[in-house]
């Protein structure tokens, strides 16, 4: 039975608190997180930098481990999840490596996996044309622009086919034009894929276009102050960033971020 059926959370944290001990004295990263991200959600943290956006996206993939609280994907604790590769991860920079074609970038957490040639070679064909990069695949990275490089990598993400997407300012490198594009592309993909995509960005008009569920998150230690449950329908062109409703959304992001900045240290 599928996580919607059992309207069991794909991502459920309660009371998470992540604090890193330094040289200087221990760093309060995160502080009582409760959140519960349902299957198919298109949910985007926003908040200042250093409010741990990022941190509770890396708790997600077991990259970082809460001190505090329980943190649950797909009922299981993150590194459990991470043995069963319920999610893929896309990091800020493309992360492609020079000397490997396009689809060999893609291809390679298939090898590590053990996957069938034949299979690989399908898996590969079939997230190119998804990202709309087919006869790129014999391309290296260096021959590829910013925008085409982060599809790839967003190809990699979603070659084994993982229900969960994470997915840490994968555009913020990018300027204003390309990024528009990969916002619309990214909405198509989520439409086509049905994924569950987990989106940490600055950009308050990004989150807004992009999410059924917008988190707005505190300054250090990352508290939410606000989860915004979208009105906007799941088919957004780009000029609905004019409408009266997507202005009073940014506008509750605007409101939620000042007010975070009470519970600052």
């Amino acid at each position: 039975m599928s996580d919607a059926a059992t309207g069991r959370p794909v991502i459920d944290a309660r009371k998470v608190g992540l604090t890193f001990q330094t040289a200087d004295g221990p760093v309060h990263a995160l502080k009582d997180v409760n959140l519960s991200v349902m299957k198919g959600d298109f949910v985007s943290f926003i908040g200042p930098s250093g409010c741990g956006k990022t941190t509770f996206l890396r708790a997600i993939a077991a990259l970082e481990h809460p001190t505090e609280g329980d943190l649950r994907v797909n009922g299981m604790t993150p590194d459990e999840a991470r043995k069963r590769r319920a999610y893929g991860y896309v990091f800020q920079a493309a992360g492609l490596y020079p000397w490997r074609t396009i689809a060999g970038n893609i291809r390679l957490p298939l090898e590590i996996m053990g996957f069938p040639k034949p299979e690989q070679d399908r898996r590969v064909k079939d997230v190119l044309q998804l990202v709309e990069l087919e006869g790129f695949g014999k391309k290296y990275p260096w021959q590829l622009s910013g925008g085409m490089q982060q599809r790839a990598s967003i190809a990699r993400a979603l070659a084994f086919d993982a229900d969960i997407l994470l997915m840490d300012e994968p555009f913020g490198a990018l300027d204003e034009i390309v990024r528009d594009r990969l916002n619309e592309a990214l909405l198509k993909l989520w439409a086509q894929t049905g994924k569950t995509i987990g989106f940490v960005t600055h950009s308050i008009p990004e989150a807004v276009y992009l999410s059924t569920k917008i988190v707005v998150m505190s300054p250090r230690p990352g508290r939410i102050t606000d989860v915004i449950e979208s009105p906007l329908p799941r088919e957004r062109p780009l000029d609905i960033r004019d409408s009266a409703e997507f202005i009073a959304i940014a506008h509750r992001v605007r409101e939620g971020l000042r007010a975070g900045h009470s519970y600052d240290d």
